[in-house]
């Protein structure tokens, strides 16, 4: 059964069970809704969450462990010849998970049945050419281990979906019986209702953090891998970056990257802060509500373009201009891919990340500190720059870190704007590229994942990261130490 289908029963089930659950509910207490221990909803409400919340929790595990379960079995049918045919283990996995696919798609739409997949091996050729006809493709190479492979594949997956129907609709089945038995004017339903509740936010907030452990662990792992292949102390001073996957003579310094990466940013900050925070202090302290009331919109408008489109700013509009009014009459470059082209138009990008927040922030500083400011004989500006703005710099510095945050992770503005070029440079109007663009390329195409031109990707990944911790442990320092001195 579709997984869709699965999920449709299960909340149909759940809705019924509300409705079931009130009305045991209230016929218990004879219609009379003053002898129950809690509201109505209450008692609906607890018979649904017992037939849906454990129905998906095991539908969502299910989900996770079957895969995993599936490929073990599987791989132990490959030989290691196979696999060092093949280049990697993961490779023939990928083939193996393409000719079940391609099975399964030809017999949903009638090119095969199930007997002759199980077949499939005896006559592969008059196979190959009727799944052709309906766009079926199994590829070039495929071996009769591959072939035998997919087989028990796509059998263990088919088994495996069923079984997994069955457990949750029955689970569904017996949660909703189960809460309906228990189901009285005496039962506490409120209580149990809240502590579910309680349970699922304890349960959404664990799962937060265990992605970010997880995610941090990958990198963690792959990064460890590509060091036992390539020199930690080249990666990271190394100066030259050049990749090359044909020969071991790879060059993959992280210097030229990390450099690129600060420069664009850098740049973008510079129009980002002074421009985003000016327009955040007149909105807030200036402006008159009718001009707020449209300003603020039309800036937030910024945030909403995708990054695609000024990246194709900047390469049609932006790098043309800078080159033909600034970069060649001054001798700098003939290029219209540039860090400065890149810098600029990431830090319009950037603007209502940094304005936005701001103004709110300006917003949020109690009146009671500009009515003393003026009862003192302070002007406007002064209290502004002498009272508020010191009251609000810790919101504000965290305003200016999630903008360096969104610099340091931006893609497509550096792809089309500043090239690809890695190299260590002062002219701003020369082209180079960033640790983001390279973890693209290192990933993009039939990439080895053994290889350290591929695994360095991730090595770059965890650099991003210990980057952007190092700026929240900055910013958190200097937030403290100013409150002490404002305090």
């Amino acid at each position: 059964m579709p997984l869709l289908w699965i999920l449709v029963i299960v909340l149909c089930l759940g809705v019924a069970g509300y409705v079931l659950g009130r009305q045991r509910a209230m016929a218990s207490a004879g219609g009379d809704r003053r002898i129950l221990h809690s509201l109505p909803s209450y008692y609906g409400a607890n018979v649904s969450i017992f037939t849906i919340v454990p129905a998906l929790l095991v539908l969502t595990i299910w989900l996770f462990v079957q895969p995993v379960v599936i490929e073990r079995q599987v791989t132990s049918m490959i030989t290691d010849t196979a696999i060092e045919d093949a280049g990697s283990r993961g490779l023939v996995m990928t083939d193996v998970r393409r000719v079940a696919e391609g099975l399964e798609v030809a017999i949903e739409q009638g090119a095969l049945t199930s007997e002759e997949a199980q077949n499939i091996r005896t006559e592969f050729t008059n196979v190959r050419s009727r799944l052709g006809e309906v766009g079926v493709a199994l590829g070039g190479e495929v071996t009769p281990e591959v072939l035998d492979a997919a087989q028990r594949y796509r059998e263990l997956n088919r088994i495996g979906n069923q079984m997994m129907t069955i457990v949750v609709l029955i689970l569904a089945a017996l949660g909703l019986g189960y809460a309906y038995a228990r189901t009285h004017q005496e039962f506490r339903a409120r209580n149990t209702v809240e502590y579910a509740i309680l349970t699922i936010l304890v349960l959404a907030s664990t799962i937060a953090i265990l992605t970010t452990v997880g995610i941090v662990l990958s990198m963690l792992f792959e990064t460890f891998n590509f060091f036992q292949l390539y020199p930690a102390q080249d990666f990271f001073f190394g100066t030259e970056w050049a990749p090359t996957f044909e020969s071991d003579a790879s060059e993959l310094g992280l210097l030229p990257l990390l450099w690129g990466t600060m420069y664009v940013s850098v740049i973008a900050l510079l129009v980002a802060v002074p421009i985003g925070l000016f327009a955040a202090i007149y909105m807030a302290e200036y402006a008159s509500a009718r001009v707020r009331s449209f300003a603020k919109p039309l800036i937030e408008i910024l945030a909403g373009i995708p990054t695609i489109v000024y990246g194709l700013f900047a390469l049609i509009t932006v790098g043309p201009l800078l080159r033909d009014y600034f970069a060649e009459p001054l001798g700098l470059g003939t290029s219209s891919s540039s860090v400065m082209t890149a810098g600029i138009v990431m830090g319009i990008m950037l603007i209502p990340f940094v304005s936005s927040l701001s103004d709110d922030i300006i917003n949020a500083v109690p009146q009671s500190l500009r009515d003393g400011s003026f009862g003192l004989g302070a002007t406007h500006s002064e209290t502004v720059k002498q009272v508020i703005l010191p009251a609000a710099l810790p919101g504000i510095v965290g305003a200016i870190l999630l903008a360096a945050s969104r610099a340091i992770g931006e893609t497509m503005i550096v792809v089309l704007g500043a090239g690809a070029a890695a190299r260590l440079d002062l002219n701003p109007f020369e082209a180079m590229t960033t640790v983001t663009v390279k973890i693209v390329g290192q990933l993009t195409g039939d990439t080895d994942f053994s290889s350290p031109e591929a695994l360095v990707a991730f090595a770059l990944g965890l650099t991003l990261f210990v980057i952007t911790l190092g700026l929240n442990v900055m910013a958190l320092y200097i937030v403290r130490r100013y409150r002490e001195q404002y305090e």
